[in-house]
């Protein structure tokens, strides 16, 4: 089945009628623009219990990089990407995913904070301007550790469905000594990032990393799994920790607040569940079945949130790993993944509608919402009705970023958007890391277009389709 491209929507109208036809909720606004409604993205916010203030609606979200040195350090594509993140116009920088320790990498090149990388991270730091808030991502990546290249997976617990594709088994679970041990990795790694002048530090909470997967540890035995206070002690001893040992740093949390069971590719290569059971207990904000939403946890856990002092959350949902069609819609997937079994934007208003109704429900946290790129062109008009709605405070570029990072700049000085620019979700960020490749976006940004690798890129791309 074909859908059809949001680039292909000529009209506010055409975008609200193809919402209409797919059955779907879509806020959009008429226009965003200096003399309209636009004064909403523009408007400041106090967040986190009031330990920043953010100059306007934007936020970078957290992406994770392919180009650091083999010791985790900073290099000149590093240093690049945090640059025009700087000069995006963004009001909030929620910089990328950074492993508190070697081994917990998700590739090779994944930036690892440590005191030998530590100075770099300060330099980073302090190439954006004073009105900027920025964050550090600490991450471990648990069950898609590839320090090496390799996979090593660190598992939460035995999972009948992605032990096989990641390589884990029994032996890869990690022991409740040992993620106290990890705990400490966190809160040392904290301290550097405070050190090095970040804002604050986001424990990490999403895509089937470890401090997710924690989260629906329903039958893990011993201190980190069972009952939902179990589930969450890992992330809980992170964020005390900090909290006794560095009580001026300010705590963020990006969760996956819903998950579904894998898909795996099916006829015509459209994916499909890997199961039609009715049962699946393995999907934190699922409702059981592995194909439906349930916030009720999600619910619960913002009160912890909230009772532990953190204002500040980035909401995304499932995993690029197993079900990237629900964490990133796109229209055109990796080379190595599946065709949509849905039209995409059904996939964004999903994202978006779970964001609301944590953002209506627990005001005193301020929200970052995500899955907003494959808006393309009409991005700024469904931004500009979440954020006047209270669906969310602030949303958040990933993708778009890497082909257009001045869009933020862009909108809020009334220039309207760089059609040319603006990122068709192509999936090369993904298809390149995934083969060992930088990360960029070779179709659009000039300086992957004459990247070498870009040649590498498409001969991968090539090889995948043939196999």
């Amino acid at each position: 089945m074909r859908y059809t491209q949001v680039k292909n929507l000529t009209s506010i109208e055409s975008l609200r009628d193809h919402a209409a036809g797919l059955g779907i909720s879509l806020p959009v606004d008429d226009r965003a623009d200096p003399d309209g409604v636009l004064s909403t993205l523009a408007s400041f916010i106090d967040g986190s219990a009031g330990m920043f203030t953010s100059p306007n609606r934007f936020a970078i979200l957290p992406m994770e990089g392919w180009d650091a040195s083999l010791s985790g350090g900073i290099t000149d594509l590093v240093r690049r990407r945090w640059q025009r993140f700087a000069g995006s116009g963004a009001g909030l920088v929620w910089a990328e995913a950074t492993a508190v320790r070697p081994d917990g990498r998700a590739n090779p090149n994944q930036l690892v904070l440590s005191g030998e990388t530590a100075e770099g991270f300060a330099a980073l730091r302090g190439g954006f301007v004073d009105s900027q808030v920025v964050g550090l991502q600490l991450t471990h990546s648990g069950r898609y550790c590839r320090p090496e290249g390799a996979p090593a997976p660190r598992t939460a617990y035995e999972h009948p469905y992605l032990d096989g594709p990641s390589g884990a088994d029994a032996t890869s679970v990690l022991s409740d000594d040992e993620l106290d041990e990890l705990v400490g990795d966190f809160v040392a790694a904290a301290h550097l990032a405070n050190q090095a002048g970040f804002d604050f530090v986001d424990v990490k909470a999403c895509h089937g990393y470890l401090g997710h997967e924690l989260l629906s540890a329903h039958d893990r035995p011993g201190r980190y799994g069972g009952d939902l206070m179990g589930r969450t002690r890992f992330f809980r001893r992170i964020v005390e920790g900090i909290r006794r040992e560095i009580p001026g740093l300010a705590v963020g949390l990006r969760l996956s607040v819903f998950d579904l069971m894998p898909f795996m590719p099916g006829d015509g290569h459209v994916g499909q569940p890997v199961n039609d059971h009715t049962s699946y207990p393995h999907a934190f904000g699922g409702d059981g079945t592995g194909l439906g939403v349930d916030l009720s946890e999600t619910h619960a856990l913002m009160e912890i949130v909230a009772d532990l002092g953190i204002g500040l959350v980035c909401t995304t949902a499932g995993s690029p790993y197993y079900v990237p069609h629900v964490q990133r819609p796109a229209f055109f997937p990796p080379s190595d993944g599946y065709r949509p079994p849905e039209d995409p934007l059904v996939g964004v208003a999903r994202q978006l509608s779970a964001t609301a109704e944590l953002a209506h429900a627990h005001r005193k946290i301020t929200f970052v919402g995500s899955g907003y790129s494959y808006l393309q062109q009409w991005l700024p008009e469904v931004a500009q009705a979440v954020v006047s709605a209270g669906d969310a405070a602030l949303v958040g570029l990933g993708r778009m970023v890497l082909s257009y990072p001045g869009m933020p700049a862009d909108v809020l000085a009334g220039r309207g958007v760089q059609t040319r620019l603006v990122c068709l979700t192509f999936s090369d960020c993904t298809t390149a890391p995934r083969a060992g490749l930088v990360s960029g976006c070779f179709p659009i940004d000039p300086f992957y277009k004459e990247h070498p690798q870009r040649v590498e890129l498409a001969a991968v791309k090539k090889q995948l389709r043939t196999s």
